[in-house]
C-alpha cells in the first residue's frame, strides 16, 4: 500500500485506550528459518513474520537450495543440497547480511551478496574474516563489506576463531547458527569492548539447544558449538516485542492504557525490557489475562538508562525522553551508529528539529525538558526512526513523517494499525 509522503502523523486528542495484536518477531523468525534450512528434515515456522527482512531471508535460503514456502501464515521449510551458484539480496536486513554467509559457506557453488546502497556501509568484515579463519574462501577485494562473494567447497573445516563483536552481537550469532554443520564445529572467542545486545545471543543459543545442538556458553565471551545434527523442529514465533515499543509508548504520552496481547511469560527478546523502562518513566505496568498492559502517567518522567543490551529500543525511548518533563540520559549505545542509519546522529537531528533539547554524547543521547513543535521528521529508511516520529506526532501537532512505509521492514501495515488507534 502507498502512503502519503511525508505522512501526517495522527495526533491523539485524549487518552488512548486500546488492545493490540502484534506480528511475529523478526529476530526469532529469521533465526528459525536459518536453523530449519540447516536441519535434518522438514520443519515449519509457525506464525512467521511476513516483512521485507523475513522475505529476503526466505528468498536467500531458497536461492542456496533449501525451500521456504511463505505463501501462508505458517512457513514450511525443506532443507536442500547447497549445490548451486546463487545471488543473495540483503536489502537492509542485518540478519541476512550476517547470518547467510556462514550458511553459504557450506555450498559447493559461488554465492554473491549485495544489498541496498546504505547496506554497503554496515559492518560485516568480522564475520568474513572469521569465515576465512575457519577455512572459507571469500572475495571482497579487501572491503570487509558488500558486495562480496562466498566461494564454497561443500564443507567448512571449522574450529576456533577470535573476533571483535563490539559492533554487533549478530557477528557471534551468525557463526553459531551454522557452526554445528562445520566439521569441527565452531569455538567463537570475543576480544574487544563489551558485546552489545547480548539477549540476542542468548536467543540464538536457546534456539540452537531446542534444535538439539550442543552449545557451551559457560565462559564469558566464549561460545562453543559442537559439530552435529541440527534437528528438524516446528517453531511457533512469539510476537515481536520490540515492535510493541511505539504502541506502549502511546499509552505513556497520552495518559491512556494500551494492552499488547500474548506477551510471553518468559522470553529472550530484548523488547521485554520495555516493562522496566516504562515503569521507571512513571507508567503502570502489569500482566493481565490478555497480555501486558501499560497505563500512562499524568506526567512522563525522564530516565537515566544504559541501553547497551537493548539498543533497538533507543529510538522510541528517545522520543519519550524528548517529551518528558525531567532530564534524561541514554548511554551505552555507541554501536547503534552502525544500524540502518547512524541512529544517534539521526535522533539528535530529527528530534532537535522538532524543538527537543537533545545532545549527542560519546555513547548516547542527553535530553533536557523542552516544548516540541511540528515539522518534518526524516526516517533514513529506518523503521525504528519512523516509530520515534509517530510517537512524537501523537503528542505534538503537525508532525510529518517522511517515508513511513519503511516500517514494513518488520511490520507491514503499521501506518494503518497506528491510525486505527488514533
Amino acid at each position: 500500500m502507498r502512503y502519503a509522503d511525508p505522512w501526517p502523523a495522527p495526533r491523539a486528542r485524549g487518552p488512548v485506550e486500546a488492545t493490540v495484536s502484534l506480528p511475529g518477531s523478526k529476530s526469532l523468525t529469521n533465526r528459525a528459518l536459518v536453523l530449519a534450512a540447516l536441519a535434518d528434515g522438514p520443519s515449519v515456522v509457525r506464525r512467521a513474520l511476513r516483512s521485507r527482512d523475513t522475505s529476503l531471508m526466505a528468498t536467500a535460503l531458497t536461492a542456496l537450495g533449501a525451500h521456504v514456502d511463505d505463501s501462508g501464515d505458517d512457513w514450511p521449510v525443506t532443507p536442500g543440497a547447497f549445490d548451486r551458484d546463487a545471488t543473495v539480496d540483503c536489502g537492509l536486513a542485518g540478519t541476512v547480511l550476517r547470518f547467510v554467509p556462514p550458511v553459504a559457506s557450506l555450498s559447493t557453488g559461488s554465492v554473491a551478496f549485495d544489498g541496498d546502497p546504505h547496506m554497503r556501509n554496515r559492518p560485516v568484515g568480522e564475520v568474513l574474516s572469521a569465515l576465512r579463519g575457519l577455512g572459507v574462501t571469500i572475495d571482497d577485494e579487501g572491503r570487509g563489506a558488500l558486495p562480496f562473494t562466498v566461494r564454497g567447497s561443500g564443507a567448512v573445516p571449522g574450529g576456533q576463531v577470535v573476533i571483535d563483536a563490539s559492533a554487533s552481537s549478530q557477528f557471534v550469532s551468525a557463526l553459531l547458527l551454522a557452526g554445528a554443520r562445520y566439521d569441527k564445529g565452531v569455538d567463537v572467542l570475543h576480544d574487544g569492548k563489551p558485546v552489545p545486545s547480548t539477549p540476542h545471543i542468548e536467543m540464538t543459543v536457546a534456539m540452537l539447544r531446542r534444535h538439539g545442538v550442543e552449545v557451551d556458553d559457560g565462559e564469558p565471551n566464549r561460545w562453543q558449538v559442537a559439530p552435529g545434527v541440527v534437528r528438524a523442529l516446528d517453531t511457533a514465533i512469539e510476537p515481536d516485542l520490540s515492535n510493541a515499543a511505539p504502541f506502549l509508548a502511546l499509552a505513556a504520552v497520552t495518559g491512556g492504557s494500551v494492552t499488547v496481547r500474548d506477551w510471553p511469560e518468559s522470553t529472550t527478546q530484548p523488547g521485554d525490557e520495555l516493562r522496566e523502562l516504562l515503569a521507571r518513566m512513571g507508567c503502570a505496568v502489569e500482566r493481565t489475562a490478555d497480555g501486558l498492559r501499560v497505563g500512562g502517567p499524568d506526567r512522563l518522567q525522564g530516565i537515566d538508562a544504559d541501553l547497551h543490551d537493548v539498543g533497538e529500543l533507543t529510538p522510541v525511548v528517545a522520543a519519550l525522553c524528548a517529551l518528558a518533563e525531567s532530564p534524561s540520559v541514554l548511554r551505552g549505545i555507541a554501536h547503534i551508529r552502525g544500524h540502518e542509519t547512524d541512529r544517534l546522529a539521526a535522533l539528535a537531528r530529527e528530534l532537535g528539529g522538532l524543538g527537543a533539547d537533545v545532545a549527542e554524547t560519546e555513547d548516547g543521547l542527553a535530553f533536557r525538558p523542552a516544548s516540541l513543535h511540528g515539522g518534518l521528521f526524516h526516517t533514513y529508511a529506518d523503521h525504528r526512526m519512523a516509530h520515534a516520529g509517530v510517537v512524537v506526532g501523537a503528542a505534538v501537532d503537525d508532525v510529518l513523517v517522511e517515508d513511513v512505509a519503511t516500517t514494513s521492514k518488520t511490520y507491514p501495515g503499521f501506518p494503518d494499525a497506528w491510525s486505527a488507534l488514533l
